[in-house]
């Protein structure tokens, strides 16, 4: 049986119901007057009760599974930067060599607001990534991210991360350039064409991993003080970083 047609049973069986429950109403007390008074009443508390139930409490249940949704999501984050996304950085970084004109954006610490999170990632969008490649770097990026390619796919398998647009291209922005490096047998002798290629979808990932990590670094501030604090002295941005509280 077809959803639609097991609604179109339930719809007729219960208002066949409403219509039986009137009937008798009407054989015990005879009172079609009250029976219509009622009638009318009820429906014209339908297109409140289809408010009330329809649009304001589904919304607010909608927007509260919404939260906890991305609350979950952004473990799943946690878990790419602690296993790929925080190393992945230091490394592109290294490629960059125009970043400490902008390092200091990125420099966050506990008394940062919304709106510094706001015009960091501005600034950052405006930035003119430049990544410069060589044969070395690009065999160390190839190795570190076939190590991780099991990882990234597992991530990419999660079904919630539909819900979550901007990290889910970042994963496959991450993905493609590991399959891209893979497909090569070793980053010495290749063609200028092609270092300029690896560096576009180097340059993709890093754009892209900024981004959510000042997404994610905002939402450890604001729900998990203690975990902000180590992600402020571990920060991949920071040359002088140390877990060590000094």
């Amino acid at each position: 049986m077809k959803r639609s047609d097991w609604l179109l049973y339930l719809a007729v069986a219960l208002v066949a119901l409403s219509t039986l429950v009137y009937v008798i109403h009407f054989a015990i007390f005879r009172d079609a007057h009250h029976i219509f008074i009622y009638l009318v009443g009820d429906i014209a508390f339908v297109p409140i009760e289809v408010l009330l139930v329809t649009v304001i409490i589904h919304r607010l249940l909608g927007q509260r599974e919404k939260r906890a949704l991305l609350n979950k999501l952004n473990m799943v984050i946690g878990a790419f930067f602690n296993e790929v996304g925080t190393d992945l950085l230091k490394r592109i970084i290294a490629l960059d060599e125009d970043f400490d004109d902008v390092r200091q954006n990125l420099l966050l610490n506990k008394e940062w607001t919304h709106r510094d999170f706001v015009q960091a990632g501005k600034r950052m969008a405006e930035y003119d990534y430049t990544i410069e490649v060589g044969p070395e770097a690009l065999d160390e990026l190839r190795d570190f991210l076939l190590a991780k390619r099991e990882f990234l796919l597992r991530l990419l398998e999660n079904p919630n991360l539909l819900e979550h647009e901007s990290f889910t291209d970042l994963l496959w922005a991450v993905t493609h350039l590991a399959e891209e490096l893979a497909h090569r047998d070793g980053a010495y002798g290749l063609p200028a064409a092609d270092y300029e290629h690896l560096a576009g979808d180097i340059r993709r990932a890093y754009v892209r991993i900024i981004g959510e990590w000042l997404q994610y670094m905002e939402h450890l501030q604001r729900k998990y003080p203690y975990l902000f604090s180590l992600a402020v002295r571990t920060n991949p941005f920071d040359p002088a970083a140390s877990a060590e509280i000094k």
